[in-house]
């Protein structure tokens, strides 16, 4: 029996274990990963005390932080079910089954998927949803970027110095990522951006070659041998079928970060709150963790 189970390790998870274990609880980590989001993120300049830092390089200070402490974490391990029942929570993962006293749902979000012919028979073979990872693979070969927010412009603000060409593709009628971001992209010269532009199929023989788009009735192929889809993210909440979401599936959570069921809290990218930064997820972690502390120093159990 833990006093606390944290679903997650990513900035908002790590955080949480960190604080919970300096309150001397009881906790049990459980997590797909380490690292979340943070690890695949590309430079990073506004997380504050660090001018500049690589998102792997952050996400490895995490884990360092987090292992100090020696918490215990069930790493490559998914939590599937999180239900309260009575005083105790019960977590049902993918090899095991948990109970604690209260919970912190921290899982983060996953990749959105382009949903397009070619897509699932060319993933890992030049369509990846990882700049950070897999973006060295792609040395002077020409490459498509997916979206046309911050992630998208991270991805590509990375290739610009990999990759021969990087086109931009983008729903909308405008990049949306920050300003910064888009005057560096305009700087670069061997960028290609269309806007108002839609992927309708991917192609290739054992790997990526081209990749079919429309515009006003209109398609064309644009040969490249990598694609890097980054059209959004979906939150990891399946799990908690239990408390209150939104209609985009985060999870709900007051001030306090306490969903819709006593006992269970949440944490990060995964629940809606408005801003999915680092710092911000990190911050809420540490909130979690404090209120979870709270619950149960306020019930006998």
């Amino acid at each position: 029996m833990y006093d606390l189970i944290i679903i997650g390790a990513g900035p908002a998870g790590i955080t949480a274990s960190v604080y919970a274990a300096r309150k001397r609880m009881n906790i049990l980590v459980i997590a797909g990963d380490i690292g979340g989001q943070a690890a695949w993120s590309g430079d990073i300049e506004n997380y504050t005390g660090y001018q500049f830092v690589t998102g792997p390089d952050l996400a490895a200070k995490f884990e360092e932080h987090m292992r100090r402490y020696r918490i215990e974490v069930k790493e490559s391990e998914f939590a599937r079910e999180v239900k309260r029942s009575g005083n105790i929570v019960t977590v049902k993962s993918d090899k095991g089954e948990y109970q604690a006293r209260s919970a912190i749902i921290a899982s983060g979000k996953r990749s959105r998927e382009l949903n397009v012919p070619g897509e699932k028979e060319f993933k890992n073979k030049g369509l990846t949803y990882c700049a950070t990872c897999d973006g060295p693979l792609f040395s002077g070969k020409d490459v498509a970027v997916i979206g046309g927010g911050n992630s998208a412009l991270d991805a590509a603000l990375q290739l610009i110095n990999i990759a021969s060409k990087v086109y931009i593709v983008n729903t909308a009628a405008g990049l949306t990522g920050d300003e910064v971001m888009q005057e560096k992209i305009r700087n670069a010269g061997n960028v290609s951006i269309f806007n108002k532009t839609s992927v309708t199929g991917i192609f290739g023989e054992k790997m990526v070659s081209s990749l079919e788009i429309a515009s006003q009735g209109q398609s064309r192929r644009l040969a490249v041998q990598g694609i890097f889809v980054e059209i959004g993210l979906i939150p990891n909440s399946e799990c908690a079928s239990g408390v209150e979401k939104n209609e985009r599936g985060e999870i709900k959570v007051n001030s306090r970060n306490e969903t819709s069921v006593e006992g269970i809290f949440a944490a990060g990218d995964v629940t809606d709150v408005p801003e999915k930064q680092i710092i911000i997820a990190a911050g809420e972690g540490a909130k979690a963790a404090l209120s979870a502390f709270r619950y149960l120093a306020q019930h006998n159990f």
